[in-house]
């Protein structure tokens, strides 16, 4: 993958930008296609970090949006009471009706094609960010109101919330110290780690299609322990996306590139949160539902 290139960009700010070209690795999997060629701003309207501050708590806060949506639907009876009984999520008993499942169906294909828009086709970023920020939410509300709320453990998403606002303000402050750098050396572990997580994920998917492997799998993969480290795995390649993606965005300043592209470096801050957010929730269920197994 070619990183992003800067045009009409001088001194040592266009020397610094030039430099991260050699980068093999993006600073998430959604901007792959977002940054491949950044605008230098002509004039003072260029991105700053409070613009791109500014943009990812609105991201953000749409995910909000999507969490109260989800409540407020489910408050007006929306998703009806003809509730499907008797399921279970990492050890957490639940009840969901029909309704609730198709809502949640067409949510995830529209977070999914607005997140591939966006990665495609980056000026729509505005909007399809957003429709993608919302639709986070939706689905973490019914994860954690509707599925964890069950069994009245919705304390679980804020305590995965209070350790990644933990997670995400050491790395930032690792990071502005100068404590934890983009290195080579860095980009060659976040590149091993990603390679590792597609060779697992590829090695897992071909083995459930082989007839009597797929049930040891399926026991490996079920071993509390095995699932915990995988998670882990995840967490670990996911905050090192955020170390890149504070990175990028000191390309993007620094860079002097154009105000619109704060939206880009926005998004892709924002995504990567989430990302965190979500495999911290995972690990928080996998281990509080282990002990109701």
């Amino acid at each position: 993958m070619k990183d992003y290139e800067t045009n009409g960009m001088h001194g040592s700010a266009g020397s610094a930008t030039a430099e991260k070209k050699k980068s093999p690795i993006r600073a998430n999997p959604v901007m792959n296609k977002v940054m491949k060629k950044v605008e230098a701003a002509t004039d003072d309207n260029c991105a700053t970090y409070g613009g791109i501050m500014v943009k990812t708590g609105y991201f953000l806060l749409m995910t909000v949006v999507g969490i109260v949506l989800y409540l407020m639907l489910n408050g007006f009876g929306i998703f009806g009471t003809d509730y499907i009984e008797g399921l279970k999520y990492e050890g957490f008993e639940f009840r969901i009706t029909l309704i609730q499942v198709f809502y949640l169906v067409g949510v995830s294909i529209v977070t999914l094609i607005t997140q591939l828009i966006a990665a495609f086709v980056p000026r729509t970023i505005p909007v399809t960010g957003t429709l993608y920020s919302v639709g986070q939410g939706f689905i973490l509300s019914c994860l954690i109101f509707t599925i964890l709320g069950y069994s009245h453990s919705e304390y679980l998403g804020l305590l995965a919330l209070a350790i990644t606002i933990v997670v995400v303000l050491t790395m930032a402050i690792l990071y502005t110290t100068g404590i934890i750098r983009v290195t080579k050396k860095f980009k060659m572990v976040m590149m091993t780690l990603v390679f590792a997580s597609i060779g697992i994920s590829l090695i897992v998917l071909l083995c459930s299609f082989i007839p009597f492997v797929n049930i040891y799998v399926a026991n490996i993969l079920n071993n509390p322990v095995i699932s915990i480290g995988l998670t882990l795995l995840s967490i670990i390649l996911a905050t090192l996306f955020l170390i890149a993606e504070f990175a990028q965005i000191d390309s993007f300043v620094q860079g002097r590139a154009a105000k619109k592209f704060e939206w880009y470096a926005a998004f892709g801050l924002a995504f990567t949160i989430l990302w965190i957010y979500v495999k911290i929730l995972d690990l928080v269920i996998q281990i509080a539902g282990n002990g109701r197994r």
